[in-house]
């Protein structure tokens, strides 16, 4: 299987694979005892399905030559302990295929969601969240369905249908032929209408997939629909397709309805055979009356595991697309990952073989694409010493996000190289670099549960004293007290109980409990208030004290005390140095920096201008120009 993602759009008219399936099978034969208990109560009620008509038929008999020597209490006797087998059987047939699908569809979903926290960061640049959460869903619950019921109703109707055929061929072949010649105009013509209601089925299904698209974008971008005042736009698209899959729907219906009474119809065919070959032969004392009977019993009970196997098989054809799909994400292989040298070495070692310091990193001719698309980063070449702190600032698409990515190892360089301490990254275990990460987003993610079991996430055994300090030192702590239960609050899935400066608070205490020797803060104060933003001021000095930090900012008032500020544009460094140093050079910094301290001075004069009702000041002198601004001296514009 190869690690290519499959799409709807990718699946056409395809055969069934059954290599496929027999891979998926493993997953059914981790259970072999309980696999074995299925095929035994499957032949056991197999066996009690055709041993009714032979009663039946024995009984019709022998009241046909002599009803006086007729031992009804031995037929009844029979047919109640064929009863019981039965049940019996079909109880333990329930119990075990529910047991095997329950354990299918947990094994399925685990190593899905495994396969999940292994995958690089580019694979889910390429897949929607939704696509992901229906192979996760529907795709698994699905196939653990067809793996349970599926596989055991056609290993039960296969059994059924050898055994009535069997005992048909021994007991008359003339009347079997005649009743068996019907099989293979059911299966021609199951398999064509299967074949047209999988196309139909197919389509279903792919507009499905686009209503609950729609269905998630309008809940998730509800406030961006009011505003812009889309709703009715919205709804006409939305009947669009509601009308397709209307018409989808209706007509695999009608090839639903028209299939079953064709099937009807062979079914009598069948059973109408067995009534005139026998019939005949009755009447020509070579066949005794109850076998025909007898027969007449099984040509109907063989068309009902027959339709049962042509739909299970349409529908393994139909699931073959989920199946494809899951197998395509469990077998996926990440494209970031231990190399064999360094597996090796953690095997034989314990460790990659390296010091553990996180020593001078770095950047030596790096060059960066995503995937086809065009060069982002192309020689880049920069050298971190320990404990230095550095900011990178620039227009949005500059590449400083792809920097710190590719430091993160959430990419790799598809050129040059990334040296910590000298040795090439990809020599050291992942493991060791994420340990020795922290990292605060501008939009942080909390997980379901307390504030304290956020805050310790990186470090779940964590005191609740090291709790405490490490939301004392980000400057959450104030507020947490407030909160009636303190670290015991609820968050909220996703975080939605809490402010988004809440949030971000408890972001910085979760990287610094985690004690990480390399900190990267990626636009983490852009998305704040100003009263939060001063409260993480604050703290940085104390968070960044002898750590090596990386900071991309977009409020450049947050990164002036770094130790080197870079200003990078189409994937290269334009400049730099310290905030003076670069507020001397005059050249882009100087740019970005003054005009973000106008826009400032001009927020502040809009909010007094709001504040002050007076007319005077409204037919005030014409505002200052952006040119009067850069008149004046980065030092006065910072006091103003």
């Amino acid at each position: 299987m190869t690690s290519g993602w499959i799409d709807d759009d990718d699946l056409k008219e395809k055969k069934l694979d059954l290599r496929l399936w027999k891979s998926l099978l493993k997953y059914t034969l981790h259970y072999r005892q309980t696999s074995l208990l299925f095929l035994l109560v499957a032949f056991s009620a197999a066996g009690a399905d055709l041993g009714f008509p032979i009663i039946t038929g024995a009984l019709i008999s022998e009241i046909d030559r002599d009803i006086s020597q007729v031992n009804i209490a031995w037929y009844a006797g029979a047919y109640m302990t064929l009863a019981i087998v039965l049940s019996v059987s079909i109880c333990g047939f329930i119990l075990c295929a529910g047991r095997i699908r329950t354990n299918v569809s947990h094994d399925i979903r685990r190593d899905a969601f495994e396969q999940l926290q292994r995958l690089s960061f580019s694979f889910f640049d390429k897949r929607p969240t939704g696509w992901l959460m229906a192979r996760l869903t529907s795709d698994c619950q699905r196939l653990s369905v067809i793996l349970a019921w599926g596989v055991m109703d056609l290993i039960w109707g296969s059994t059924l249908m050898i055994g009535i055929s069997l005992v048909m061929l021994w007991y008359n072949w003339r009347v079997a032929i005649a009743v068996l010649a019907v099989v293979p105009v059911l299966f021609a013509v199951s398999m064509l209408f299967k074949k047209w209601i999988l196309r139909t089925s197919r389509l279903v299904r792919r507009t499905n997939s686009r209503i609950t698209g729609v269905y998630n974008e309008a809940i998730m971008g509800v406030r961006t629909t009011k505003t812009f005042v889309r709703e009715e736009d919205n709804l006409k698209d939305f009947d669009r397709l509601t009308s397709e899959m209307y018409e989808h729907s209706v007509r695999n219906a009608v090839l639903s309805a028209v299939y079953l009474p064709i099937v009807l119809s062979l079914g009598s065919v069948a059973i109408a055979s067995a009534l005139v070959m026998g019939g005949n032969q009755v009447l020509a004392s070579t066949l005794a009356i109850g076998e025909m009977v007898m027969f007449m019993y099984y040509a109907q009970m063989f068309f009902t595991p027959a339709q049962e196997i042509s739909a299970w098989f349409a529908e393994l054809q139909m699931a073959q697309a989920s199946a494809e799909r899951v197998l395509s994400l469990i077998e996926s292989v990440p494209d970031i990952q231990d190399s064999d040298e360094v597996k090796q070495r953690l095997q034989t070692l314990g460790h990659d073989g390296h010091p553990d310091r996180l020593g001078v990193i770095e950047f030596r001719d790096v060059g960066f694409r995503y995937g086809d698309g065009p060069q982002i980063i192309q020689r880049f070449n920069l050298t971190v010493q320990p404990g230095e702190t550095i900011a990178l600032v620039g227009a949005t698409g500059g590449g400083k996000s792809t920097v710190v990515n590719l430091l993160c190892r959430f990419y790799e360089p598809t050129s040059g190289e990334i040296l910590i301490d000298g040795v090439d990254y990809r020599q050291r275990s992942l493991s060791w670099l994420q340990s020795n990460l922290g990292i605060v987003l501008q939009q942080p993610h909390l997980f379901s549960g307390t504030i304290a079991d956020n805050i310790r996430y990186g470090r779940p055994e964590s005191t609740e004293e090291e709790v405490i300090e490490a939301a004392t030192l980000a400057g959450a702590h104030s507020f947490i007290s407030e909160m009636n239960s303190g670290y015991d609050s609820q968050v909220g899935e996703g975080g939605t109980q809490l402010s988004l400066g809440q949030r971000q608070l408890i972001s910085f205490a979760r990287a610094v409990l985690k004690r990480p020797r390399l900190l990267v803060m990626d636009e983490a104060t852009s998305s704040i208030d100003t009263e939060t933003e001063k409260v993480i001021q604050e703290s940085l000095a104390r968070i960044l004290q002898n750590r090596t930090s990386f900071v991309i900012a977009h409020r450049l008032s947050t990164i002036r005390s770094a130790d080197r500020i870079l200003v990078i544009s189409q994937g290269e460094i334009l400049e730099q140095g310290s905030h003076a140093e670069l507020l001397k050079l005059r050249g882009d910094y100087y740019k970005l920096y003054t005009d973000q301290s106008i826009r400032d001075i001009d927020r502040i004069d809009s909010i007094s201008l709001s504040d002050d009702d007076s007319a005077d000041e409204l037919n005030s002198p014409s505002p200052r120009t952006e040119k009067d601004h850069a008149s004046l001296s980065p030092t006065v514009r910072e006091r103003k």
